[in-house]
């Protein structure tokens, strides 16, 4: 959405930034009353991390349920709050942000399990680990019966994406741009079809184009539209 980022309190007259806190309300007295006084910019991102660190020191005494619960939890409110184009920059799509979809899709299958394999379980810690630092397990770790909790959700990081890049393209056009990001979404309903049952390899290549795409649209790097269009052949020539 568009807003205007500097604001300026109608009660106490003090001035700030709504892109640093995210919020409406007066840093210094607390009023919601306040009032724009820049340009509206397309804003989509808030100030928020994720942090794993409590869920993590739970581990020896919680069950495994309540661990996956509340990892799940914690990445759902983290990745609902994030956003793609900062003060009208358009952003990469980072590797906590995917870490976080991730940790929330296969949290939820784990829990969903009534006995989840010891390699479930093992890849879930490892993910659990160092999603907050945007660490994750390589793509030929992941279990067989986490690959659809894999695949929808590099699907689901994917599709948050590019709704962000189709708001960037609206006050950017660019027709290359906007026909690279059909081909992803053609292999994005795809995987989503098949509930994300594909092989991890080429649910991953498509998280590389969008990525891509990104570097494209964002920063005119002609060689991310090359590379991107590498990514998408080799899905147009895989089982997919």
């Amino acid at each position: 959405m568009k807003i205007r980022g500097d604001r300026e309190c109608r009660s106490c007259g003090a001035r700030w930034s709504y892109y640093d806190t995210g919020s409406i309300a007066c840093p210094e007295c607390g009023s919601v009353h306040s009032v724009g006084v820049d340009e509206r910019t397309e804003h989509t991102d808030a100030p928020v991390s994720l942090d794993l660190t409590p869920i993590r020191s739970r581990i020896d005494e919680a069950s495994l349920d309540d661990v996956a619960s509340s990892a799940a939890e914690t990445c759902r409110e983290y990745t609902r709050k994030r956003g793609f184009i900062d003060t009208g920059t358009l952003k990469p799509l980072d590797e906590t942000y995917v870490a976080a979809v991730e940790l929330q899709y296969v949290a939820s299958a784990i829990g969903r399990e009534m006995r989840p394999s010891d390699d479930a379980e093992l890849y879930f810690y490892d993910l659990l680990g160092g999603a907050d630092d945007g660490d994750r397990p390589d793509t030929d770790e992941v279990p067989t019966e986490l690959q659809s909790a894999f695949g929808l959700a590099m699907a689901t990081a994917v599709e948050r994406y590019q709704s962000d890049v189709r708001q960037y393209l609206d006050d950017h056009p660019n027709e290359q741009g906007r026909q690279l990001s059909g081909r992803i979404r053609d292999h994005r309903k795809r995987i989503e079809a098949l509930d994300g049952d594909v092989d991890p390899a080429d649910a991953n290549r498509l998280l590389h184009a969008v990525r891509d795409l990104g570097r494209f649209v964002g920063d005119g790097d002609e060689s991310a539209y090359v590379t991107a269009d590498n990514w998408l052949t080799g899905l147009d020539e895989s089982t997919l």
